[in-house]
């Protein structure tokens, strides 16, 4: 071999050592490093919110059919906040059709609202049979806190109103539009009985066991509430019966005799398992973020309670405080569970006014039944 092409051979093996010992030196000082790449920890919706009782008012999202759930729930997210005009979102409770994960519903929550910076609300998510926008997969219920006091006197909750077909079923999927008029029915006469105006209801949510007139019964709740947040959603995909139930949510005209009021008008129909309406002049109230419980035998159902008591005694108040219950349970036998229990924790001498009807899902596919709770604070 050439001296010649030895030297050059020897230089260059000289200058990559080198190069590549220099380059070990600068990494073992971190000079060369590029930062580690992490995920930002997104906070966790509380379990709790407190807000001003004269404050409170409702939204409801528009429907969209564009994109999955994810873009949806971000859609009808950043459309609520736009909506909402400075008033604060302190409780989202989204109801999700389809097949989408909706698991990921309480993480885009945390996302929309870290992203601009804004106080994270309360979540509670359930699962529906349909919405009536084809290739619409979730539908947002806002609570907000508005910027001045609109309810000076106080707000009334009434317990849904349910109607069910009885007898031999032939087609559970049934137009639900007579029953949606008994349900309205009923709910007026709470209304007239609590003497609050319709021009005064806040919200309306009609949970029924078909859409298939949803045009019709939509325009019946509109017309009886004008002013009123109003939302028409099929509770399951296969449900057993036609069934509809009406919940609403109002301002009062007068102020109630006590800070918390159950009224159980004459002519509704009573029940020692819960009141008819809560009127309610309490400062604050505690609403609560969705609560899930994980099977179906009594200790399942007292665990569930038991958590959702340790969230009520972090926000300073107690069951002996709390006038509306929300269930969602996913079977009948879940649902007599549950009456079974309740009283275990709830005030049995006033109970609270309330809503119970079978929903599709949670999401938690080892869910049995979930829950969230309202009550008055100081």
């Amino acid at each position: 071999m050439p001296r010649l092409y030895r030297a050059v051979i020897a230089t260059t093996l000289l200058f990559s050592m080198a190069f590549l010992a220099f380059g070990q030196r600068r990494k073992k000082k971190g000079q060369d490093d590029e930062p580690t790449q992490q995920l930002e920890v997104l906070p966790e919706p509380p379990g709790f919110v407190t807000v001003e009782t004269g404050k409170i008012r409702f939204l409801y999202s528009p429907l969209t059919a564009k994109g999955l759930l994810s873009q949806q729930t971000r859609d009808a997210l950043k459309a609520l906040q736009k909506q909402a005009r400075g008033a604060q979102i302190v409780h989202v409770r989204a109801f999700v059709a389809g097949t989408g994960d909706i698991r990921r519903v309480q993480t885009i929550v945390s996302e929309v609202f870290s992203e601009k910076k804004q106080t994270l609300p309360a979540v509670t998510v359930v699962q529906i049979g349909l919405l009536p926008l084809e290739g619409s997969q979730v539908l947002l219920e806002a609570t907000m806190s508005d910027r001045k006091a609109i309810n000076p006197h106080g707000i009334a909750f009434f317990s849904g109103q349910q109607v069910r077909q009885e007898g031999e079923i032939s087609n559970p999927l049934s137009p639900v539009l007579p029953l949606v008029e008994k349900s309205l029915d009923a709910l007026g006469t709470a209304v007239a009985s609590a003497a609050v105006k319709p021009s005064d209801m806040l919200r309306v949510t009609c949970l029924v066991s078909s859409i298939a007139d949803y045009e019709g019964v939509r325009a019946k709740v509109a017309g009886a509430y004008p002013g009123a947040a109003v939302a028409v959603l099929q509770l399951q995909r296969g449900p057993t019966r036609p069934v509809s139930e009406c919940e609403a949510v109002a301002r009062l005209t007068a102020p109630p005799e006590a800070a918390v009021r159950m009224v159980n008008p004459a002519k509704l129909s009573s029940s020692p398992n819960y009141s008819q309406i809560a009127l309610v002049r309490s400062p604050r109230l505690v609403l609560t973020g969705g609560q899930m419980a994980f099977g179906d035998e009594p200790e399942d159902v007292k665990l569930a309670f038991d958590r959702l008591g340790r969230v009520l005694s972090s926000a300073n108040v107690s069951y002996k405080d709390v006038f509306f219950t929300s269930f969602y349970p996913l079977t009948t036998t879940v649902q007599e569970k549950i009456r079974d229990v309740r009283f275990s924790y709830l005030d049995k001498s006033r109970p609270p006014a309330s809503t119970m009807i079978l929903f599709e899902g949670l999401p938690s596919l080892d869910a049995s039944f979930g829950m969230n709770v309202a009550a008055a604070a100081p």
